[in-house]
């Protein structure tokens, strides 16, 4: 049973529960909680035939590395889409696809962040480099709110080469810096999107900004240069939502 891993939080492990529960394999709860949010968890662990058993709570601050809510659960080994599932995803999407790229974004608590976002806009994938970057772990679903069992997350050996296979089947690679002259929202981001969000504090790198059709920025009216990459992300995301009108994206 060593190569589970253990995923902790409410919303993180109902996700598991829900869309993949032969992946659960024991649901641990801290001794004593029994509220309503539990109940439903263990309602749901029993539909799966999922164990559940309890913990004292000090035992479940050592397994978790955050804010567990007293709900752990041991799961296999997270899942991350190959590159050539890119071709799947885009398939079946309805309507201009919405992809998200996220160059060398490092910090697990970002990912998560961006993760969510990209879930409540409707992006049908998050891509990222396999080398260099945050990926799925307890941290990163914990932060995510069950958007990580959801939305599927996609890492590419080369970005660059990524990105001119998305331009060959017609979409427009639309890249963050502070340095461009156009602002988001002077872009038409109606058709098919790739969105690339840089890395924290670097930006995006040089091969990727060379391979965007257009590069824009937010207009920074304070004193701060820049916004934390998950909060641009979601700037950037839901302006693109805002363009698409109400119109329902499919996955």
């Amino acid at each position: 049973m060593s190569d589970l891993e253990k995923i902790y939080g409410v919303h993180a492990v109902e996700a598991l529960l829900r869309h993949h529960p032969k992946r659960v394999k024991q649901l641990w709860l801290a001794e004593g909680r029994q509220d309503p949010r539990v109940q439903a968890l263990v309602e749901l662990a029993r539909e799966a035939r999922v164990s559940v058993g309890t913990r004292e709570r000090r035992e479940l601050d050592e397994w978790a590395e955050g804010v567990h809510q007293g709900v752990v659960a041991d799961v296999s080994p997270s899942q991350v889409w190959g590159e050539n599932m890119l071709d799947e995803l885009l398939d079946r999407a309805e309507g201009p696809a919405l992809l998200l790229v996220l160059d060398g974004v490092t910090d697990p608590h970002n990912l998560g962040a961006c993760l969510r976002t990209a879930d409540a806009a409707g992006a049908h994938a998050v891509i990222v480099p396999k080398d260099k970057s945050a990926t799925l772990n307890a941290t990163v679903r914990k932060v995510a709110c069950g958007a990580a069992e959801v939305i599927p997350l996609v890492a590419v050996t080369n970005l660059a080469r990524t990105l001119e296979k998305l331009q060959q089947k017609g979409l427009w690679i639309v890249g963050t810096a502070g340095e461009a002259e156009q602002e988001l929202y002077q872009q038409d981001m109606t058709g098919p999107t790739v969105l690339v969000m840089g890395a924290e504090g670097k930006g995006m790198r040089r091969l990727t900004r060379e391979h965007c059709d257009f590069l824009v920025k937010l207009p920074m009216a304070g004193s701060v240069s820049s916004l934390n990459v998950s909060v641009a992300t979601g700037v950037c995301l839901f302006e693109a939502v805002r363009q698409r009108g109400s119109r329902t994206i499919s996955r």
